[in-house]
C-alpha cells in the first residue's frame, strides 16, 4: 500500500507544480510593457531606503558645504558634522535616518524640543527640527527609551536618530537659525 500511496502523492505533486508553472508563465506573459521595471519619481527620492555608503575617510568634511558655523548632514553617508569657526569640525558622528529623507539644500533650525514622543512612539530628547517633507517634520533626535506598546511602527518618520551623547552635542550647537546643510 505504501508504494501506491507514494506514487499517488508524487502524481499530485507533479500535477500541482505543472499547474503553478503554467499559471506563472501566463501571468508573466500578460504583464504590460515596462511594468516590471521600477520607475523613479520625484517623490520617491524622499522615501527611498537610505543605505549608508562606505567612505575611506568618513570624518573628513565634504567639500562644497558652505562656510561658517553649520551642521552638515550627508543622507547617503548617514553622517553629521558640526562645523565651527574657521571651518573647524568640532564633532562628527553617524546617525540613523528615519524613513523620510530631507532634500539636499540649506535649512535653518526652525524649532527645538527638549523631550517628546516621536511619531514612531519612541521617547526622544533634544529634538532639533529644520524642515518638513510632505508634512512630516525632519530633525535630529536621540532616543531615550523604546517605542510604547502598540505604537505604529509603519508610520513615516523624519527623525534622524543620534546617540544621546551626540544628541547633547547637537542640542548645544544647533540653536534656532543655525544652518543645516543637507547633502546626498
Amino acid at each position: 500500500m505504501a508504494k501506491g500511496s507514494s506514487g499517488f502523492v508524487f502524481g499530485l505533486t507533479a500535477a500541482a507544480l505543472a499547474t503553478v508553472s503554467f499559471l506563472a508563465y501566463q501571468a508573466s506573459a500578460t504583464v504590460p510593457a515596462g511594468f516590471s521595471k521600477p520607475q523613479a519619481t520625484a517623490s520617491a527620492t524622499a522615501y527611498a531606503s537610505q543605505v549608508p555608503r562606505v567612505d575611506p575617510n568618513p570624518a573628513a568634511l565634504p567639500a562644497g558645504t558652505g562656510t561658517g558655523e553649520r551642521v552638515v548632514y550627508s543622507v547617503d553617508a548617514g553622517r553629521v558634522w558640526l562645523v565651527g569657526a574657521r571651518e573647524r569640525v568640532l564633532r562628527t558622528f553617524t546617525v540613523t535616518p528615519g524613513s523620510i529623507a530631507p532634500f539636499p539644500g540649506t535649512y535653518p533650525v526652525t524649532s527645538r524640543s527638549n523631550s517628546i514622543t516621536g511619531t514612531d512612539g519612541t521617547p526622544i530628547e533634544h529634538v532639533v527640527r529644520f524642515t518638513a517633507v510632505d508634512g512630516v517634520a525632519i530633525g535630529f533626535s536621540a532616543a531615550v527609551g523604546v517605542p510604547r506598546p502598540g505604537a505604529d511602527m509603519d508610520v513615516r518618520t523624519g527623525g534622524i536618530r543620534e546617540s544621546r551623547t551626540d544628541g547633547d552635542a547637537m542640542w548645544q550647537f544647533a540653536t534656532i537659525g543655525v544652518p543645516v546643510v543637507v547633502i546626498r
